[in-house]
């Protein structure tokens, strides 16, 4: 019985419901409490009222009315404004979530529900020995109407049964992975697999080995044709980083999708990156299939042969990463490297960087789509310097005034290819008052194409092709454009189609499917696979994640948002390096701002508005329609961040300031 002292006017009875273990029912007590009373010493009160000899030190308090974790155990509960009708909660904070990964398959583990969303992912990709967790985040799935009224009948989701999602319990490495504060995996120099013996991920992991693919007719079941707005719809899913998992109504056992959020993917390293690398594959290989990003039908062939080869390897006894490349010692390559330097073998090349700003000439064709002309291209001289095209009448003009110059700094550079037909084109989309000024190139050859292509590149980066990277640039795309070729060397007899072990409508997505007959496609695949036959796994897995980042879409997410000014909604695409404004009716780019010449930017949180700076006073601001505008600022916040990044950094993340570039006010 409570003594009248207890009853004072400053106290009241608070209920708190307690949450067992994940099985147990819960309980509800009732205590007596002052407003001075700490957060800390409200527990205390309560475990000792609960008299169960339990660990109750995972368990914290949640306040359901405000959705929010009582964390801080010093505060009074007239600090954090807690009264009598304030429903509380003691909870774990690590509850279990299903987590689908970028392989489709989906993981059951314990994870952080109180601490940031940026923390939970990593300890997620600690677990599953993911490097670099910055570039992943979790996504929240669209609801499905029909596969809500499923589960209302019993019966289980389609998708389920389709890609036969195991749902991992008690895992052994998975908890270690996470409670571990000081355990640093060892990786296996040779397989790039982790070496340590406390996770018991590996081996026959789903998470190293690629996945089957499917059935055609299983695989139609999951492709929808992706509208704009579809696609945005998709991206409002994103959770915030800077809140909790139970701040955003996360529940125990819900489903969450693990997925690679920002596209630029640092330091990939067969060597350390098994894991890593597999998921970006699968990311990439479901965005091809399910037609998430648009491609050539060139291209799809291209896809479908490089996933063949790597179905064909998994299975085979062949190591899991065996990468072709031979073994260096890092310490003598650097020590090798240092010693050329001073002895100035390379005093060339790095004096060529600084001074020697190459300059591009040859007689390529150009197309102005908005000027009417009976012959859509003619044949100019062209003159690649700095960041600037120009381009004369003939060879001999060259030293006067030329027709026009490009200023391509912050241009849009789409490929017009097709290998097959011998077309290799640019699309140059040019920024201009009024918008975007359209303009194309055709080159005669190969060689040609990957020259240009690689320059326009930089130059819409501001960089010229003075830096080293350009011929890297030019060396990749000559050889995207050798896997794209479908022709089978001199003397080499037609493929054997009876030779595909394996469906190859699997390979494509199902509108390729419907548009040939299997043996056309079986052709296809298998005349495209002569130029990728000789590469390892690892290799392959890598060509594709190289070909996916080289399709003009790649890395653009779109939001619906409606400008300052502006009466209508339009499409904002947000990349590793630019902003783009989309027409909504039409999907063409309007405008592009690039990151580089940003200024600052900031977010009105009462209208909900973000406002942007650029160089030479240019001013943009909208407010978001398809999500709120804090998953915009923390993409724009994302990429600032990872521009940061560094190979110094010795993979230290700086959380402070992610969360300064990307975390709101509520």
């Amino acid at each position: 019985m409570a003594t009248a002292a207890e009853y004072g006017h400053n106290s009241w009875e608070l209920t708190i419901q307690v949450d067992q273990r994940e099985g147990d029912e819960g309980m509800k007590f009732k205590l007596r409490v002052k407003g001075d009373l700490h957060v800390g010493g409200l527990m205390l009160k309560l475990v000792e009222k609960i008299k169960a000899p339990q660990d109750w030190s995972d368990h914290a308090i949640w306040w359901e009315q405000k959705s929010c974790w009582l964390l801080k155990t010093h505060w009074t509960l007239d600090k954090y404004g807690v009264q009598a009708n304030a429903d509380l909660r003691y909870t774990p904070q690590h509850k279990h979530l299903c987590i689908q990964l970028p392989n489709m398959k989906t993981i059951r583990l314990p994870v952080s529900f109180s601490g940031v969303v940026f923390r939970a992912v990593v300890e997620i990709c600690k677990a599953l020995n993911i490097r670099r967790t910055e570039e992943l985040s979790l996504l929240k799935p669209l609801d499905d109407p029909k596969k809500k009224k499923k589960k209302e009948k019993g019966t289980e989701s389609a998708i389920d049964d389709i890609l036969n999602m195991d749902i991992t319990s008690g895992m052994a490495g998975g908890a270690l992975g996470l409670y571990s504060k000081t355990m640093t995996p060892t990786y296996d120099p040779d397989s790039g697999s982790p070496a340590s013996s406390t996770s018991l991920w590996f081996g026959d992991s789903p998470l190293t080995a690629s996945q089957p693919n499917l059935p055609p007719e299983e695989l139609a079941k999951l492709y929808k044709p992706l509208t704009m707005e579809d696609k945005a719809a998709i991206n409002a899913g994103w959770l915030d980083s800077s809140r909790s998992l139970m701040e955003q109504g996360i529940q125990e056992n819900d489903r969450l999708l693990l997925r690679f959020k920002y596209h630029c993917f640092f330091d990939l390293n067969p060597k350390y990156d098994a894991v890593r690398i597999t998921q970006l594959y699968e990311q990439a290989r479901w965005a091809i299939l399910l037609e998430e990003i648009d491609c050539t039908e060139e291209e799809m062939i291209m896809f479908a042969s490089l996933q063949y080869h790597i179905c064909k390897l998994t299975l085979s006894t062949e190591p899991l990463t065996n990468f072709s490349e031979p073994e260096i010692d890092e310490v003598e390559a650097a020590l090798s490297n240092l010693e050329s330097t001073l002895e100035g073998r390379n005093a060339d090349k790095i004096l060529e960087d600084i001074t020697d700003i190459p300059k591009l000439e040859d007689k390529l064709k150009l197309f102005r789509p908005k000027r009417l002309t009976l012959k859509p291209y003619k044949e100019y001289w062209f003159v690649f310097r700095d960041t600037t095209i120009s381009y004369f009448k003939n060879k001999e003009s060259a030293n006067k005034e030329p027709i026009e110059q490009l200023h391509l700094r912050g241009c849009e550079v789409i490929p017009d290819v097709n290998v097959t037909e011998r077309k290799f084109g640019l699309k140059l989309l040019l920024p201009a008052a009024d918008g975007m000024n359209e303009i194309y190139i055709r080159c005669d050859n190969e060689t040609q194409y990957a020259k240009w292509k690689a320059a326009c590149i930089l130059a819409s980066k501001g960089k010229t092709m003075a830096y080293s990277s350009y011929r890297t640039e030019v060396k990749n795309i000559q050889s995207f454009l050798q896997m794209k070729s479908l022709a089978p060397p001199p003397g080499q007899a037609a493929p054997d189609v009876e030779s595909m072990e394996m469906n190859a409508e699997c390979f494509v997505s199902p509108r390729y499917a419907k548009k040939y007959k299997t043996k056309q496609l079986t052709t296809r695949i298998l005349e495209a696979l002569h130029n990728i036959s000789h590469l390892s796994l690892m290799e392959a897995k890598m060509r594709f994640i190289q070909a996916w980042q080289s399709l003009p879409e790649f890395g653009i997410k779109y939001y619906i948002v409606r400008f300052r000014g502006s009466k209508k909604d339009e499409l904002l695409g947000i990349s590793s390096n630019r902003l783009i404004r989309i027409d909504m009716s039409t999907g063409l780019p309007v405008t592009t701002w690039r990151f580089s010449s940003m200024k600052q930017w900031n977010v009105n949180w009462e209208i909900k508005q973000v406002t942007i700076e650029f160089d030479q006073s240019v001013s943009i601001a909208f407010s978001c329609q398809s999500c709120d505008c804090k998953v915009v600022h923390e993409y724009i916040g994302g990429y600032i961040f990872l521009s940061t990044r560094s190979k110094d950094q010795n993979e230290t993340l700086d959380e402070e300031l992610f969360h300064k570039l990307t975390g709101g006010q509520d």
